[in-house]
């Protein structure tokens, strides 16, 4: 004999087949840009850009399928303490740029394993100038380059975005056409943004300074005076009215690249007015953030982006 349920339970039960029929499994009612990725890219892999101590510098291009007109571009620099690391790690950062239909250059550069300090430097720089002048071969925009990495290539963006014109690091840059030989004209680098997720932003502190660490001793070798190169190199001297805005993402508790230089950065980027935020993961070292704090990162990027007119 079949027992009945009661009135209000059956209904429950009604209710809840009808959500589940609306609403089904997500994978089947999402349009998920990452399921058709293929169909709107191109990926142009070790391009080389320059060459430097032997070396042949690449650098791996990911392109929208359609070029008809020319694209924000995200150039990315891998982390690594400037000692160690590969682009190829990196890819995962650049996938929420290219949902955005942006195209991305991932830049190898050399490590203290090829060249000491300031080679990296000079090699994102190149990067950066290698851009401009094919910007139109493979449709990028030069007026909306944003820059990004993380650690030692959180560094890189900075250094990169915020050196002057005729910065002594671009010197070893080849100049294309007939400016290298008859002029000492150098091409205008342009940045639109910088994305830097815990970058090292005193580069002395870490050399000879309170926060001293091996890994930044290693990239400046045996010189025996690397004090002043080290300042050179480190964005908060370089903090000046009209440098591009500027979002940072930093662990209060990194014990690799200290958060208080974030600190430092973002208090000196208000003093003169340049557009900036600093989004503080609580209780995080350097890097290792949770899921959750990767979507909070990725939302407050996208809307600094969106204030900055670059979405």
């Amino acid at each position: 004999m079949t027992k009945k349920l009661h009135p209000q339970i059956s209904q429950i039960l009604f209710l809840i087949c009808v959500i589940c029929v609306i609403c089904g499994p997500t994978y089947s009612q999402t349009d998920r840009w990452i399921d058709y990725a293929p169909v709107d890219y191109d990926i142009f892999p070790n391009v080389t850009y320059a060459k430097a101590s032997n070396f042949e510098l690449k650098l791996d291009l990911y392109l929208p399928k359609d070029r008809s007109r020319p694209r924000t571009t995200l150039i990315l620099f891998h982390g690594g303490g400037w000692v160690d690391g590969q682009k190829e790690r990196n890819v995962l950062y650049l996938l929420p740029y290219l949902e955005l239909g942006w195209s991305v250059i991932n830049v190898e550069y050399r490590t203290a394993r090829q060249a000491p300090a300031p080679a990296a430097v000079e090699d994102t720089r190149c990067a950066l100038r290698w851009a401009t002048y094919h910007a139109r071969e493979y449709g990028l925009d030069p007026a909306r380059f944003v820059l990004t990495g993380t650690s030692a290539g959180g560094h890189l963006s900075l250094i990169t975005g915020m050196l002057p014109a005729n910065s002594v690091f671009d010197r070893q840059c080849p100049i294309e056409g007939g400016d290298r030989w008859n002029t000492a004209r150098v091409p205008e680098l342009k940045v639109a943004a910088i994305v830097n997720w815990f970058g090292i932003t005193d580069v002395a502190d870490l050399v000879d300074g309170p926060n001293a660490k091996n890994y930044a001793r290693e990239w400046f070798g045996s010189m025996s005076k690397p004090e002043q190169l080290a300042k050179q190199l480190s964005p908060i001297n370089y903090v000046r009215a009209g440098l591009p805005p500027i979002i940072t993402i930093h662990g209060e508790n990194d014990d690799v690249a200290p958060y208080n230089q974030a600190v430092r950065l973002h208090a000196a980027l208000d003093k003169v007015g340049v557009p900036n935020q600093l989004v503080t993961i609580k209780g995080r070292k350097h890097g290792g953030f949770s899921r959750e704090e990767m979507v909070q990162s990725y939302t407050a990027i996208r809307e600094f982006l969106h204030k900055q007119g670059l979405l």
